[in-house]
């Protein structure tokens, strides 16, 4: 049996109805309650779950609509609800006990004389209210984040345009997920600090991709919502625009990642062009959108939310690392004892560079383009009375060796593979070739190395062991393909 009652003209946001209605229904001789705002999506939602009552068709979206399933038959159940309810909202008026007291204020002027500081205004009121107190929030020269949904489009599109012309930013309506500075605003995660600035049209969509970041390691700047609508046709973006704005002159963000529900047509490609004048590398993530390239300059395309943020640590971590080496110029020469590593590592390179692979792989030959080389020196060509170089490296320490006299080769690339069979030593031959090759060189003439290592800690060789030389001897580890060849391609350019 559903019992119900309405509370007329007291608006509450969606969270802390959630949270009265769990507890609710922890009251004896209820089996479970609903406690939601009268609005015409939150009604539908009451019918499907078999909550409804007549009484809430005379419910407004200022109303509380509050529906009690239970055995019991009389309405002294209701009684008790309804008591329950009103301590509630008075626990929630005064703020719950044992946190920290809040800062209480019912006027503008009373806020700002409060926090000065403050630039930015979080609203969550009902819809019908939300436009008129955004727009006190601008006139007062602060961002908005719009937590309120049910607010009408052309409010919207209002409200954005006054605020880019004010140089301001407005999140939302509907805007559920936002971390600045690491402040979490509305629905949002613990996430530790690094160099990727995220925008999203999407609340769990920023949720996911920012997740997905700190599992692999890395970490935000800031998350800046948009609100669902923001890349419609009739909105066209405007805050899209501005937080790409943004986060291109903040210098934290050295990355940015973005990621959207599908937009239409055009606001996508104002979107990217955008995108592009940042001059940062950026992840764009246009859900339902599959690019017919995989990158268009600075703007790399992903299509799910792993590969946006695998995407995104990727650059993070090239970036990280080209900021502590030189820009060199010049050519890559990559010399693999493994095959499908050089392979791959010839098809990632050519395209970061925008070359063609060789197709042929004559004498290992993997790619040559502009001067740009992959050899993978473990062809039948290189095997003829040696043995292979991952048991005997003496070949290729000889061709790194001689990089020393083709002062246009610039960027080293190779792979370290360990294991059974594989040489007792390999970084330390390794080193000793390159440092060779430095040597042999004016000092305006760097080579850079940078290297992979296949193998793991129980190896003979010891993984770390091996990196730990390699890096004490001044050559860059990372820990993919797709990272040292990335690295590479941004070095020489």
């Amino acid at each position: 049996m559903i019992h119900a009652f309405i509370k007329k003209g007291c608006f509450q946001d969606s969270v802390s109805l959630m949270i009265i209605s769990r507890k609710l229904s922890e009251s004896e001789n209820v089996d479970d309650v609903s406690v939601m705002m009268g609005t015409p999506a939150n009604k539908s939602l009451l019918e499907t779950t078999g909550f409804w009552h007549d009484d809430f068709h005379g419910a407004t979206p200022n109303d509380i609509c509050v529906a009690i399933r239970t055995e019991a038959v009389d309405d002294g159940i209701t009684q008790v609800i309804v008591q329950q309810l009103e301590e509630a909202l008075q626990q929630l008026a005064q703020g719950s006990s044992g946190s920290q007291s809040l800062i209480q204020v019912r006027r503008w002027e009373s806020a700002c004389q409060k926090l000065p500081e403050a630039n930015l205004a979080l609203v969550s009121v009902a819809g019908e209210y939300a436009a008129e107190l955004a727009e006190q929030a601008l006139d007062r020269s602060l961002n908005v984040m719009i937590f309120s949904d049910n607010v009408t489009l052309d409010d919207e599109i209002r409200l954005k345009r006054r605020a880019r012309d004010k140089g301001l930013l407005v999140m939302g309506p509907d805007c559920g997920t936002a971390m600045i500075a690491n402040t979490p605003l509305a629905f949002a995660n613990v996430m530790p600090e690094g160099n990727i600035g995220v925008i999203g049209a999407s609340g769990t969509g920023i949720q996911e991709l920012c997740s997905q970041i700190a599992l692999a390691g890395e970490g935000i700047t800031h998350a800046i919502g948009l609100g669902g609508r923001d890349l419609s046709a009739e909105v066209g973006g405007i805050s899209a625009l501005t937080a790409l704005e943004i986060l291109s002159a903040d210098e934290k963000s050295q990355v940015l990642a973005f990621v959207s529900k599908p937009p239409a047509d055009a606001v996508r490609q104002h979107i990217i062009a955008a995108m592009k004048a940042t001059g940062k590398p950026v992840v764009a993530l246009f859900l339902g959108f599959s690019s017919p390239v995989a990158r268009e300059g600075n703007v790399w395309f992903a299509s799910t939310l792993d590969e946006a943020a695998r995407l995104a640590c990727l650059l993070s971590r090239v970036t990280s690392q080209r900021k502590e080496m030189v820009s060199t110029g010049g050519v890559i020469r990559g010399l693999y004892t493994g095959g499908t590593l050089a392979a791959e590592a010839a098809g990632l390179l050519a395209g970061y560079l925008g070359v063609a692979a060789d197709t042929e792989h004559h004498h290992g030959m993997m790619l040559d383009a502009d001067g740009h080389q992959i050899i993978d020196l473990g062809d039948d060509f290189y095997t003829v009375g040696r043995p292979h170089p991952m048991i005997d490296p003496a070949l290729r320490n000889q061709l790194i060796a001689g990089l020393g006299a083709q002062p246009q080769v610039r960027v080293l690339l190779v792979d370290v593979v360990i294991g059974f069979g594989a040489t007792a030593d390999p970084a330390a031959s390794l080193i000793q070739a390159w440092q060779k090759a430095c040597a042999a060189r004016a000092s305006d003439q760097p080579l850079f190395a940078i290297a992979t290592v296949t193998g793991t800690e129980r190896d003979p060789q010891c993984r770390s062991q091996q990196i730990a030389a390699l890096e004490d001897a001044g050559i860059t580890v990372v820990d993919s393909l797709p990272e040292a060849t990335l690295l590479a391609a941004e070095l020489i350019r």
